[in-house]
């Protein structure tokens, strides 16, 4: 996929200073649902952030699926905001009354769908004093407790050697349980060209990919939260060896542990990324393994720990 950082214009109007778009009633993050028009069409989410980016104001985007990317332009009038992007042929027309948005997406000048939000929240939350015991969300014998994100996806998902592995590229697999803040620590053995990725409470996407080596910058490669939070510390490529991931997840301060070295510490992370299940952030959410891109990908040993009480 690839992913676009554009400096943000105002369309139609001169760009403002950095101070004066902490006054607009959009400043901040929102969480988003897109219902398109057609009939059989579901629902899904969106996110966006209004914020200055090096000193000019930007609307940062995080449309259903790919990277984060900046609005090539963008329009504010009073409790009315008008976006544009890729390439001026998508639009949102949004209206800010009581704390929520609502609006309309236009596709080449055509109602897509309608558009609704809400803040994000902003999930600061003290690490806890103490987790419960690991405790198996894989049994290593069959695949209880996980099920299909879309029924209907043709599921190549099995277990063997205590080992859940894709097959074939098909259904991505999450957990029937929900989880909010945890410890997850879990074993991948990622193929060589092999792409796939780990979410977390459903939306925050965990890089795991072995593409080509200049395939993939550091927001995308092995590690990252896609798009949004790159590793700190490049480790050697592995494919096709078992390696671990230790992830801590509190509110929204990610710790990620690779193979025993601390890649992210204690990083933001700013809201959910491409893929997402759905954009409640502020509820908790299942851990969900991507199938949907490249088969081969084998998980094991997946173990949570909670707060304890």
């Amino acid at each position: 996929m690839k992913r676009f950082s554009l400096v943000c214009l105002l369309a139609g109007i001169s760009l403002v200073p950095a101070s004066a778009q902490k006054s607009s009633p959009f400043s901040g993050r929102w969480d988003l649902l897109v219902t398109p028009s057609a009939s059989n069409a579901k629902p899904y989410p969106d996110w966006m952030e209004v914020a200055p980016k090096d000193g000019a104001p930007a609307v940062r985007i995080q449309p259903r699926s790919g990277s984060a990317f900046y609005a090539k332009q963008f329009k504010e009038d009073g409790t009315q905001l008008n976006v544009q992007w890729a390439n001026g042929t998508t639009t949102w027309d949004l209206t800010l009354k009581d704390g929520k948005l609502t609006g309309t997406e236009r596709r080449n000048g055509k109602d897509f769908a309608a558009l609704s939000g809400v803040r994000a929240p902003a999930l600061n939350r003290e690490a806890p004093k103490a987790w419960t015991a690991a405790e198996a969300i894989f049994n290593g014998k069959d695949l209880t407790g996980w099920e299909p994100t879309d029924p209907a996806a043709a599921n190549h998902w099995i277990v063997k050697n205590g080992e859940l592995i894709n097959e074939t590229k098909g259904a991505n697999l999450k957990t029937t349980r929900k989880f909010d803040d945890f410890k997850l620590h879990i074993e991948y053995n990622c193929p060589d060209d092999g792409n796939s990725g780990i979410y977390l409470r459903g939306r925050y996407e965990v890089q795991v990919e072995y593409e080509k080596v200049d395939a993939n910058d550091k927001f995308h490669s092995i590690g990252a939260v896609y798009s949004m939070i790159a590793p700190a510390v490049e480790l050697p490529r592995k494919p096709g060896t078992w390696e671990t991931f230790d992830i801590t997840l509190v509110g929204r301060r990610l710790t990620v542990v690779r193979n025993g070295v601390k890649t992210i510490d204690n990083q933001e992370i700013a809201g959910p990324t491409g893929g997402a299940l759905d954009s409640n952030e502020a509820e908790p959410g299942p851990f969900y393994i991507q199938g949907d891109h490249t088969g081969g990908m084998k998980y094991r040993n997946i173990t949570i720990q909670v707060p304890k009480k």
